[in-house]
């Protein structure tokens, strides 16, 4: 029996020993593979061809112009107005004119009777003193009114300006003829041309705003004094600049950079990390002062699990910006 029992013994000691022994030469022969398989070929590395390979969606690095700039709203006014009064005072006997209506200096406006109880008096003819457009008339027939109280107001000409107040940090930033651009919500799509061609002396003290006006062009009459508009001024206009869109840029521990595509290999394009030297950003376009050339592609979507060296798939080449 005991002579059974040493033969058990020494056939699972050997079993066990010829185990051990496969599971060696099995991780040997593994890790001899894995030496052997050369850089950038079929190794996972970041740049080996077997790696992981990662959807992106890139832009071509473009030059063009880039312009910075302050935006204001306001109310359309009359470049000039003119306040019509009567002689005499009494009651606002006729109206020959309505808002809107177009006078030549001298055409009558209005008529105010000065008669009093007991005293009949001619009605007083109250005429434009100059040509223009009936803005605002206040007078109405019935109304009594003395020589100190407006009858009618006339835009002389037909220039307009925007009224525009800016704020107290913003004012090293405006100067007269500085460019601008002018929409309304009534004429969507549409962009009026205009310049600054006044700027208030003083800051009101209680609002901390300076007045600034604007004159714009009114090409077909579109504009009317009174409609709300709003204003891009052009405070800053740079050209021939590298610019990207703002998206692109990757923001880690600190540090800003964009994943720039490497087509050494054509068929295992990667990318690699670049620092870049940032300047203006104006409405998600950002300017690149140092970092990019012209032509470059830049990964602007699918970047945030990319490396150095990873590999890329295109999926979509993005128009390059135009001009903004």
């Amino acid at each position: 029996m005991k002579n059974v029992r040493k033969a058990e013994r020494a056939a699972l000691g050997a079993a066990l020993w010829v185990t051990v022994l496969m599971a060696a030469v099995l991780v040997f022969t593994g890790c001899k593979k894995g030496n052997d398989a050369s850089p950038g070929g079929s190794g996972d590395g970041p740049d080996g061809a077997s790696g992981p390979v990662f959807a992106v969606n890139t832009i071509e690095v473009s030059r063009g112009h880039i312009r910075d700039y302050l935006a204001l709203s306001g109310d359309i006014i009359a470049s000039s107005t003119v306040d019509t009064y009567s002689d005499a005072a009494g009651k606002v006997s006729r109206l020959y004119v309505s808002v809107g209506s177009r006078v030549s200096r001298g055409d009558p406006v209005a008529e105010v009777d000065p008669s009093r109880p007991g005293m009949d008096f001619i009605p007083s003819v109250v005429r434009a003193p100059v040509s223009g457009t009936i803005v605002a008339l206040p007078a109405q027939i019935g109304m009594t009114i003395s020589q100190a109280v407006p009858l009618a107001r006339i835009a002389g000409g037909a220039g307009l300006e925007i009224r525009l107040y800016v704020a107290e940090r913003f004012i090293s930033r405006i100067a007269l003829n500085q460019p601008c651009e002018v929409t309304l919500d009534s004429w969507p799509g549409e962009i009026f041309r205009g310049s600054i061609t006044e700027v208030s002396p003083t800051v009101d003290a209680t609002s901390r705003t300076m007045e600034i006006r604007v004159g714009v062009e009114n090409p077909g009459s579109k504009l009317k004094a009174g409609m709300f508009a709003k204003v891009r001024i052009i405070t800053e206009e740079k050209e021939n600049v590298v610019k990207i869109p703002v998206f692109g840029v990757v923001n880690r521990f600190g540090e800003q950079f964009v994943f720039v595509v490497d087509y050494s290999n054509p068929e295992f394009p990667v990318v690699r990390r670049r620092t870049i030297v940032q300047g203006i950003l104006i409405d998600g376009v950002l300017e690149v002062t140092g970092g990019l050339e012209n032509g470059e592609d830049v990964v602007v979507r699918g970047q945030t699990l990319l490396e150095e060296g990873s590999r890329v798939n295109i999926i979509e080449r993005v128009a390059p910006l135009g001009a903004q």
